[in-house]
């Protein structure tokens, strides 16, 4: 008989998908089926502080590498990590979430064993489940192997999350070795829907004069369907204006001179708000505007004027087009976009449309540092291959304005809005990307909920910059309502003393800074010494915020009561 088990197949196919590490906290149901992990010869296992901190691990390596896989053991493991599932569900992050279980045969006997309700009832995890995963199985020894193929496909395909429960009987169990891969994804897109689409779209492209009256607005789901090279073609054909929103920042280069900043709705800068709102035809690619990325529903978009293109249906004014996937309609949109730019007279405009990132030796050394001068300090150090991780709050809103060098991955969170998540999400897209350097922009409130992965982040000798804005306290919250009320406060940590104490020995260098020349002085040790962690607990006024945020707080003011 074959050693090879349901385990070994459902490692293998996460290694065929592109996964080669699996986050999570071990437990006893799931304790030899990690064996399979810690033996395979291409995945590895990552074991993080708690489990909420795996699954945000999870989530962070999903958004760079396009598929991710976490590990918890049933019950209490599961539970712990059930946010992170739902704020990937929501930011439509593909993460894989096994889950060790009580044996069958434990179960059949409906036994109340450990980690469960005592009830004998093993499906309520389960049931918990339902509305944030694309995907579940419980497998059985009859129908493991197929259902493991049917969750993977559907979290690869759809790009939401999985949830497979192992029971630890079915984890050992035998299974026959894959011969093939697993199916590719199909196109569904209709032709003939196609075909209405694009001739709909030339109609309203010819009434742009030239590709200068013609903008592209860019939002998350083409990164999440894998379309930014495309988006970059349809852009490089005008070559167009175009803008992104927040929640896809760094979807297109923004060093490019057509680039027109990050849109918000009115809390945008005139620039770019015009470069949107007053395009003869404006392509909306992939974008759904929530409250805190498009100003408060700020957002001024004529629709008999717009392409809309979404995930599946593409739309020209009050037409739409099903099923249309939006990679083959941004495509499509290529030659004709081409086309406009035949009709163009004399040379493309080569004016930067957004304004230039700040220059960082603007302040003298001794000026008290505020949110300004860090962005501005922030922004400047900042070089091509960075993953910039801002977590929600001043550090998101705070660096969302700036304009980032070619090359440089932004993450945040600004639809879940978990604050905390950045810290274990370091862990994720810097093991997803080997060799580039994690720059982490967390605020102190947010820090203290995660802090513990920075051991982590440490014992996996991971070179990053980690600037921890020490505000006293929640000041996104202060910001919104009870700016002197005491459930906005926190208690002061010694950051610098804390990373010490985690073991990172001479791998980390700390420091707290509270002046512009001191954060650049930390700065540019950091790039002295890309090998090692440098951890900066950078002091600003408790009450200050980035002008962005200023604006989105007003906008909440002018908000119904929610």
């Amino acid at each position: 008989m074959s050693d090879y088990t349901v385990a070994d197949h459902l490692v293998d196919r996460l290694a065929e998908l592109g996964v080669d590490r699996i986050f999570g906290v071990p437990g006893d149901y799931s304790l030899a089926m990690l064996d399979h992990v810690t033996h395979h010869p291409t995945v590895r296992w990552t074991g993080c502080t708690n489990e909420l901190n795996a699954g945000y691990a999870a989530d962070g390596y999903g958004r760079l590498r396009g598929i991710a896989a976490l590990c918890t053991t049933f019950g209490v493991g599961e539970l712990s990590a059930i946010n992170a599932i739902a704020g990937a569900y929501a930011e439509h992050v593909p993460v894989v979430h096994v889950v060790g279980a009580p044996a069958l045969s434990a179960q059949a006997q409906r036994r109340p064993v450990h980690h469960t309700l005592g009830d004998g009832v093993f499906g309520h995890f389960t049931a918990m489940h339902t509305d944030i995963t694309v995907a579940r199985a419980s497998l059985t020894f009859d129908d493991a192997v197929a259902e493991i193929d049917r969750v993977l496909r559907e979290v690869r395909d759809r790009r939401l999350p999985g949830y497979l429960v192992v029971p630890a009987d079915v984890a050992a169990a035998p299974a026959e070795r894959a011969t093939t891969a697993l199916p590719a994804p199909v196109d569904t897109t209709d032709p003939e829907a196609l075909a209405g689409f694009v001739e709909t779209a030339r109609r309203l492209l010819e009434s742009a004069s030239s590709p200068d009256d013609v903008a592209v607005l860019a939002g998350l789901s083409v990164h999440r369907l894998g379309a930014a090279e495309t988006l970059a073609g349809l852009v490089a054909a005008g070559p167009l204006p175009h803008a992104t929103t927040p929640w896809a920042k760094s979807l297109v280069d923004e060093s490019a001179p057509r680039f027109a900043g990050t849109y918000t709705g009115a809390a945008s800068p005139p620039a770019t708000r015009a470069a949107i709102e007053d395009a003869a035809v404006l392509i909306v690619a992939g974008v759904t505007f929530t409250d805190l990325d498009s100003g408060m529903f700020t957002q001024h978009i004529t629709r008999s004027r717009t392409i809309d293109v979404g995930p599946r249906t593409a739309s020209v004014g009050a037409a739409s087009f099903a099923p249309v996937e939006l990679p083959t309609a941004l495509a499509a949109l290529q030659g004709l976009v081409a086309d406009v730019a035949d009709r163009r007279e004399g040379p493309a405009p080569s004016e930067p449309l957004a304004a230039p990132t700040p220059a960082a030796d603007t302040a003298p050394d001794d000026e008290p540092l505020g949110q300004d001068g860090l962005w501005r300090e922030v922004g400047a150090f900042l070089r091509s291959g960075d993953v910039v991780l801002a977590d929600q709050g001043t550090s998101f809103y705070g660096m969302a304005p700036h304009r980032l060098p070619h090359g440089v991955t932004f993450v945040g969170q600004p639809l879940w809005a978990s604050i905390g998540y950045t810290l274990p999400a370091l862990l994720g897209t810097c093991t997803a990307k080997p060799g580039q350097r994690g720059v982490l922009l967390i605020g102190d409130g947010a820090a203290q909920m995660t802090a513990t992965e920075l051991a982590t982040v440490l014992r996996e000798r991971i070179p990053a910059v980690i600037v921890v804005v020490d505000n006293d306290g929640y000041t996104v919250e202060r910001a919104i309502h009870g700016p002197a009320e005491p459930y906005n406060d926190i208690t002061p940590w010694d950051w610098p003393l804390l990373a010490r104490a985690m073991g990172g020995g001479d791998q980390v260098v700390a420091s707290r800074v509270d002046t512009v020349g001191a954060l650049r002085t930390a700065l540019a040790d950091a790039d002295a010494h890309p090998e090692r962690v440098t951890l900066v607990q950078a002091v600003v006024p408790r009450d200050d915020v980035p002008e962005l945020l200023a604006a989105l707080t007003r906008q909440l003011g002018k908000a119904p009561a929610r």
